[in-house]
């Protein structure tokens, strides 16, 4: 016996979070063979025996045409799952059995998960499980899935029914030769057959409460859940900031011993230069990636399920739905302000992979906090205060351009608009949150996204070290500076000298990096690689020398230009390797990132040589 578990449900109704406590680190993610919809197997080991698990795409039936529908309704067709746990929830159950109706016609064996009880309970909701487990003829169990207590009998329960499987008793009886409508009916009527006498409650009408007509009114809400969505952005920087803050002091603790250690055996000063300060490096660049995600997980995780996000959906669908996105996506963008790693992972509440996809291409169009610091400086360098405003403003209109351009040139194949709809849902009910199940589901995400990052992020600072290395500590002496060189006829095209280049590719390392490294190749102070590695707490700069440097040989269009460059090229490295492992895809990461390097460049090019018109 395979001893496979397949879990089955709708966006929401917690099938990653049971997923998550089964299987905990013991996963692997990938996409499903031909298609870009995310495939998460795990296993875990319960009284001796090993069990797989596979959580399905969450989609809201089996018999539509979207990627996750067919995937997952051909998964249990084939028989790939020797059981099939079913998700509802118990709180809005009748929408919820909707899944039920459609698998029922499959005849697989399976249980239902009546999860969210302690909603239901909240809403004075009570249900007679034995009753609908009498009537459906498949094992039914109440279940708090944020609720570490009741695992072992979920355990137990899945056990014995690979054991001595179970089917559904009935199923749905379709008319021959109806539509869709009339077979939605018969759906409907099999549903409200099975729930009849089932759920009893003590409010018979639904009003919407004083909190509630405020979050929803058309003008009031919109800054409500924007405000509220700024907030919990900052309280995500604040909890973050302590990682961070150990992070950045492990080069500082590192590089000198290190160095003198390798130094004293004679090692090559490449070899130094790699493990005093590259690896160093590496290391707090994760670990600042890890606390982003953990931050942003616990306050996001947190507003999740109390309800406000579903509230925040509701509010900006209709704006973003002419970007292709559901309404769930103005959170990651507006997180994107402060972090495009926050942005990226913040993508993990839309619905799909194709959604999610293009959610993360929307994001890196988002100007990041870093972009806001080196941009006033550099235009102060050669524009008054007032110019330098409209230098933001130009920015800030380009950044709406840009996203309109991002998702014409992506939507289409991850978010066609044959598959697109108007944003259903039900609003869920405010609830006390479960800090535990919060704490640990971030801790996790922030874990992998550690383990995962370590990796590329080593791998992407080695082939920026191998560029910028240069033994002397000349830059001259340096790859970059060789092949800057080489190609500045090329570069001047686009309106960027060999100096302003080699500040643009090192933008697309860090945001931060780029006055160090102006000052490396304009002033001559520090190297190209301590500029990019240790720009965030040992190089400074002074502004006023690097200026009068810059603008003897910069001229204000070409100034311009690079600043639009480096605001818009890729956003740092972490992002590109955050989006990578959210993605699980190397190639539409590579698309993406090829995007906006051509697009970055392009603008530049159009703002340099209008801007040499009039400056």
């Amino acid at each position: 016996m395979k001893n496979a578990i397949a879990l089955l449900g709708q966006p929401n109704s917690g099938k990653s979070t049971v997923y998550n406590a089964l299987t905990g680190s013991r996963q692997h993610v990938g996409n499903w063979p031909g298609k870009t919809v995310e495939k998460n197997d795990g296993y875990y080991t319960y009284k001796g025996t090993r069990y797989t698990v596979t959580d399905l795409p969450g989609s809201y039936g089996l018999s539509g045409n979207s990627d996750e529908e067919i995937i997952t309704a051909d998964f249990i067709k084939a028989g790939q799952a020797d059981l099939t746990c079913i998700l509802v929830d118990a709180s809005q159950l009748e929408r919820s059995m909707y899944m039920v109706a459609e698998f029922a016609a499959m005849d697989k064996p399976a249980v239902l998960l009546l999860n969210m009880m302690d909603v239901a309970k909240a809403q004075k909701k009570e249900i007679d499980h034995k009753l609908l487990e009498q009537r459906l003829g498949i094992p039914v169990l109440p279940f708090t899935a944020a609720e570490s207590k009741g695992y072992d009998a979920l355990k137990d329960l899945l056990a014995s029914e690979l054991e001595n499987p179970h089917k559904l008793a009935s199923a749905p009886e379709l008319p021959e030769g109806s539509d869709v409508h009339g077979e939605s009916e018969a759906k409907y009527r099999w549903i409200q057959s099975v729930l009849a006498g089932v759920t009893h409650s003590e409010q018979k009408k639904f009003e919407l409460s004083k909190r509630d007509r405020r979050l929803l009114s058309p003008i009031l809400g919109k800054f409500a859940c924007f405000g509220t969505i700024l907030v919990g952005f900052l309280v995500a920087m604040i909890i973050c900031f302590p990682l961070m803050g150990i992070g950045s002091m492990i080069p500082q603790l590192l590089n000198v011993p290190i160095a003198d250690l390798l130094n004293g055996w004679n090692v090559h000063p490449w070899l130094v230069s790699i493990f005093s300060i590259i690896l160093p490096n590496t290391l707090y660049f994760c670990i600042a990636m890890a606390g982003f995600v953990f931050g942003v997980n616990l306050v996001f995780g947190y507003l999740e399920e109390i309800g406000f996000l579903a509230r925040a959906a509701y509010q900006f669908d209709s704006l973003l739905s002419g970007l292709g996105l559901q309404g769930k996506a103005i959170c990651p963008i507006l997180m994107g302000f402060g972090c495009t790693i926050g942005g990226t992972c913040g993508t993990r509440v839309m619905d799909n992979w194709g959604q999610r996809m293009l959610a993360m291409a929307v994001v890196w169009a988002v100007p990041c906090a870093s972009i806001w610091t080196i941009i006033p400086v550099i235009s102060s360098m050669f524009f008054t205060p007032w110019q330098t405003m409209l230098v933001i403003l130009g920015i800030l209109l380009y950044v709406v351009l840009l996203m309109t351009i991002v998702s014409k040139v992506f939507g289409r194949t991850l978010s066609p608009e044959s598959t697109r709809s108007g944003m259903i849902m039900e609003l869920p009910p405010y609830h006390k949150p479960h800090w535990k199940h919060i704490a640990k589901e971030a801790l996790l995400k922030a874990w992998d996204i550690f383990k995962r990052a370590l990796r590329t992020v080593t791998l992407i600072s080695l082939l920026f070290w191998a560029f910028s290395y240069s033994g002397s500590g000349n830059v001259a002496d340096s790859l970059l500076y060789k092949v800057g060189t080489a190609i500045e006829p090329v570069t001047r095209v686009f309106g960027l000298g060999w100096r302003t280049f080699m500040g643009f590719l090192s933008s697309a390392f860090a945001k931060e990096a780029v006055l160090g490294v102006l000052n490396a190749v304009f002033v001559g102070e520090g190297t190209v690689l301590d500029a990019t590695f240790r720009s965030a707490f040992n190089v400074a700069t002074d502004n006023a020398v690097l200026g009068q440097a810059m603008s003897d040989v910069v001229s204000k269009a070409e100034a311009l230009a690079f600043m639009c460059a480096c605001t818009f090229n890729i956003p740092c490295v972490m992002a590109l390797s955050t989006t990578f492992r959210e993605s699980h895809s190397l190639k539409w990461t590579a698309r993406i990132a090829a995007f906006y390097v051509c697009g970055a460049l392009i603008l530049s090019c159009i703002v340099y040589h209008i801007a040499a018109l009039f400056l």
